[in-house]
């Protein structure tokens, strides 16, 4: 899978969990949209071009994937609530446990 490929179904998978979580801020729609895009653009080019050959090696496979699921999270609970986002945390712990969980199941199939 290039890049791209996984970029969009990271995109598919985790837009819809963050929109559902925007529901109680005081975001408009199109803001919506645009944060819940950003949320994984900002992630995971790191993800995929810094952390995966920096630290597969290193940490082996689930050591690589434990540390960077966390820093995500982390960096993505910060992001949202840049925006007010209520309870970020659960949001951003939410949308990358499912796209992570999908990520594991097609990992064989890809």
């Amino acid at each position: 899978m290039t890049w791209l490929q996984a970029f969009v179904l990271t995109q598919i998978l985790e837009m819809p969990v963050y929109l559902w979580g925007f529901r109680g801020s005081d975001l408009d729609v199109p803001m919506r949209l645009a944060v819940a895009f950003g949320a994984s653009a900002l992630t995971h080019p790191f993800v995929w071009y810094v952390f995966y050959p920096a630290l597969l090696g290193p940490l082996g496979y689930w050591g690589f994937f434990f540390v960077t699921e966390g820093t995500v999270v982390v960096v993505e609970t910060l992001y949202l609530r840049a925006f007010g986002v209520p309870q970020p945390f659960r949001w951003a712990l939410s949308a990358n446990a499912f796209s992570a969980g999908v990520g594991l199941l097609l990992g064989p199939l890809l």
